[in-house]
């Protein structure tokens, strides 16, 4: 059945949505190769968003509900993918994900949130394989940069006819950027689902909690400053490493183990070396800012704090035959707005326009798009992949 249009926007009203929207726009206009339409609660709502960010009234708007799940089936059954920013997913995206599953309808979203990720792929998984739905979860900045990023440096392995890296350190270099409110609401439903069903902590602590029962070598923690002499720096612990990490593991089960079954990684923040290397990871390792900040979903900073925003990641591989690679993944924007916006909007666009990319299924940017998407954010997203060694 022919769909209506390539993509809807589900959440346009939110802070993201709207930096998805005017993405969308200002790359591939109202009437170009991509058609989208713009879906939320309100229509009033969307109307004046629309208006705001100076989008013609061709791009089409849609009545939504999460609460509803009527409106939320008629949404889906009009777009080929529908690019859903309305969290925390364990709240609002249910239904989503069930609908999208059933109908066949493709799906991206920014979820952080790996419990309620492993209950989609336990109670949704083969009925997006029947229907040819490809659902892919964490398509911001979690956790793409690195999904994409311990991807590309094994292609670079693979180019120079070397056996998979089986071991790899991420570490973020740089990041210039606030918290996403959104961000922080997952952050806060997951600690209070957590504190209802232990059962969940041990899924948020098990690094192999989406790969369906597979499991691999014992991984790092991550959760304490260490000295690493191979980087001559101090290294702090990295509060997007819960998610990355698992995503990173479930991507290597998608591909068939293609970064070898004894696979290890970890992810943390370089803070420098000697004494003051060491203060600064401390100091990250006891920053509790997460959990008593106010920020609120909707709320997110300045154009100008966004716009000068960026992040640098490095990749450091090795593997038992002592070759070695290094990569990185920097990004133009602010990681947790500007730059998410970009990279959600362009995992979309490629779902939209390569229906033979991926088949049906639950998946992660890297196992479904690969190569296909590297290349979409580089040429359109600001995000630069670089062999370094």
């Amino acid at each position: 059945m022919s769909k209506e249009w390539d993509i809807i926007v589900y959440g346009a009203t939110g802070f993201t949505g709207r930096l998805v929207c005017e993405y969308l726009y200002a790359q591939y206009g109202s009437d170009g190769e991509v058609s989208w339409a713009m879906a939320g609660r309100s229509e009033q709502k969307l109307e004046k968003v629309r208006s705001d960010l100076c989008i013609p009234d061709s791009v089409p708007l849609v009545v939504a509900d999460a609460t509803s799940k009527a409106s939320i089936d008629t949404m889906v059954s009009r777009a080929k993918v529908v690019l859903t920013t309305v969290g925390p997913y364990q709240l609002y995206g249910s239904d989503l994900v069930q609908a999208c599953a059933a109908a066949g309808t493709d799906y991206v979203d920014l979820c952080g949130e790996p419990g309620w990720m492993h209950e989609m792929i336990a109670a949704h998984g083969a009925a997006a394989k029947a229907s040819g739905a490809r659902i892919v979860f964490s398509c911001g900045f979690d956790s793409i940069p690195f999904d994409l990023g311990v991807l590309f440096l094994q292609q670079l392995a693979a180019e120079d006819q070397q056996a998979p890296l089986t071991r790899i350190k991420g570490r973020v270099r740089s990041m210039q950027g606030t918290m996403s409110g959104g961000t922080l609401a997952s952050f806060k439903a997951t600690m209070a689902a957590a504190g209802k069903n232990p059962e969940l902590i041990k899924v948020l602590m098990d690094s192999f909690a989406l790969t369906e029962g597979v499991v691999g070598p014992e991984q790092p923690s991550g959760l304490a400053p260490i000295y690493e002499e191979d980087l001559n720096s101090w290294s702090a612990p990295f509060i997007m490493a819960t998610i990355n990490t698992k995503n990173i593991h479930r991507s290597n089960f998608l591909l068939g183990h293609r970064y070898g079954e004894n696979f290890v990684y970890d992810e943390m923040m370089l803070t420098g070396p000697g004494e003051q290397g060491e203060a600064i990871a401390k100091g990250v390792a006891a920053d509790k800012s997460m959990v008593e900040s106010t920020i609120q979903p909707g709320e997110g900073p300045s154009k100008e704090e966004r716009e000068n925003g960026s992040y640098d990641v490095m990749f450091s591989g090795s593997n038992d035959s002592g070759y070695t690679a290094v990569a990185s993944v920097q990004g133009d924007k602010d990681p947790g707005y500007g730059s998410t916006s970009k990279m959600i909007a362009e995992a979309a666009v490629c779902l939209a326009l390569h229906p033979d990319v991926a088949s049906g299924g639950i998946w992660t940017p890297a196992a479904a798009l690969g190569s296909l998407l590297i290349d979409r954010l580089q040429d359109n997203a600001g995000l630069t992949f670089s062999k370094e060694s």
